[in-house]
């Protein structure tokens, strides 16, 4: 009986000892529970900072780059600003030179006409009608108040330009010449400024500008087949080749 009673009295102990440690120990698992969630909720918080941090970090350095760009633009710019800034300097004496140019260039040009047309009437009679339009032309283009002196320095220069060009080709066209008995129609082959050929189409009349004479003068037939290929070579009907023409020799002057 007295074991008994020992054990209920433990029993009735544990018991009234047991209710406060139970609830000691709820609380510390609830306080453990509630560490843990704010645990997590912190290291979340840190991840999502850590996150925006690489973020902005990126967005730093990328801005980084931007400002570096936009300082070597602005820098070329400048530098082409500049330039473009010494251009003006440069445009503005040139302007402010524009008109002693032009006083300086106008007789320039009426002499270049001039010697223009002493050119055309010195020089064999080739395409003598068109040469003297062209130069008819240049006079008027003087005498022309709408036109720029830059516009008629460009249209001077352009008839030089043909006319040196005639010199450096081989050409033909058909016209007529007088003999003082009457008036032949056939082909005239301009060799540069060599020769001077004229030669009817059934090959009766074969003459060659003499420059002393100041006429056409009967030409040796031996020269003709050399003439047809000119004509020929002329008229691009056969490739360029060596062409033999009568050319009298210098005259050594006293």
């Amino acid at each position: 009986m007295k074991r008994v009673a020992i054990l209920g009295s433990a029993a009735v102990m544990l018991a009234v000892f047991g209710a406060p440690a139970q609830a000691q120990f709820t609380d510390a698992v609830d306080l453990s529970d509630r560490t843990a969630r704010d645990t997590t909720r912190s290291q979340q918080r840190i991840d999502q900072l850590d996150d925006q941090t690489a973020s902005l970090l990126n967005d730093y350095r990328a801005n980084l780059k931007q400002l570096e760009a936009a300082r070597r633009y602005n820098a070329s710019l400048n530098r082409n600003i500049e330039a473009q800034e010494r251009e003006i300097v440069r445009l503005e004496e040139d302007i402010a030179n524009v008109a002693g140019l032009q006083r300086a260039m106008q007789p320039l040009m009426e002499d270049m006409v001039a010697r223009f047309g002493e050119i055309v009437n010195a020089d064999l009679p080739f395409n003598i009608v068109e040469r003297a339009d062209r130069a008819a032309r240049l006079s008027g283009v003087l005498a022309n108040p709408s036109m720029s002196a830059a516009q008629r320095y460009r249209l001077i220069v352009e008839a030089y330009q043909i006319e040196n060009e005639a010199g450096r080709t081989i050409g033909w066209y058909e016209g007529t010449m007088n003999d003082g008995e009457q008036e032949l129609t056939g082909e005239f082959l301009q060799v540069g400024r060599i020769a001077l050929i004229f030669k009817t189409p059934d090959d009766s009349v074969l003459r060659i500008w003499d420059v002393g004479q100041g006429a056409f003068v009967n030409l040796n037939r031996s020269y003709l087949q050399d003439v047809k290929f000119g004509f020929r070579m002329a008229k691009e009907q056969t490739a360029p080749d060596i062409l033999f023409v009568p050319v009298k020799a210098p005259v050594t002057v006293q």
